[in-house]
C-alpha cells in the first residue's frame, strides 16, 4: 500500500498516481452481520436470512445484502481519505452475490486503487472479491482532494 497522506490531513493529488493502492482489507461476514444489516436498514428480504427460500427462487444460497456489500466497499477508502466527506460520487454495478454459508460464513475483500486523477480529486477503483469471483462490476469513488 502506498503511503498518501501528508501530515495526517489526508491524501493529496500530489501525492497519488495511477495504479497506486491506497487501502485494502478483508471482511468476514456471518448470517449474524445480515440479520444485523437487516434491522438496520429495514430490508428484511428472507432471501437474506433463511435458506429454505433462497433455494426456493432458485439462489445458491442466503445472499448479503447488495447494499451492505457495496457500503463495505466504500468504507475500505475513509480511514486514507480522513474524511468521508470528500466522497463525491459513487457507484457500482452488482454483477455476482455474496453468499453466506451458515457455518463458515463469506469473505469479501476489497482493493482500492486510483484509477484517474485530475484537477478536482481522482477516481478510486474498487474491486470487491468473493473467493475468485469479483461481487461489484465498475466500482468507482470519486474523491475530493486537496493540491
Amino acid at each position: 500500500m502506498s503511503p498518501s497522506t501528508s501530515s495526517g490531513t489526508g491524501p493529496t493529488l500530489a501525492s497519488l498516481t495511477v495504479g497506486d493502492v491506497v487501502a485494502e482489507r478483508s471482511v468476514h461476514l456471518e448470517r449474524e452481520s445480515l440479520v444485523r444489516y437487516a434491522g438496520a436498514s429495514g430490508d428484511f428480504n428472507p432471501i437474506h436470512y433463511r435458506d429454505d427460500i433462497a433455494a426456493a427462487v432458485g439462489l445458491p444460497g442466503v445472499l448479503a445484502h447488495g447494499m451492505l456489500t457495496m457500503g463495505l466497499a466504500v468504507e475500505t477508502i475513509v480511514p486514507w481519505l480522513g474524511d468521508a466527506g470528500r466522497i463525491v460520487e459513487y457507484g457500482v454495478r452488482f454483477t455476482r452475490p455474496v453468499v453466506v454459508d451458515a457455518e463458515n460464513g463469506a469473505d469479501l475483500v476489497i482493493t482500492a486503487k486510483v484509477g484517474a486523477i485530475d484537477a478536482d480529486g481522482a477516481r478510486i477503483d474498487l474491486t470487491a472479491t468473493f473467493g475468485e469471483t469479483t461481487v461489484l462490476g465498475k466500482a468507482q469513488v470519486r474523491v475530493r482532494l486537496d493540491g
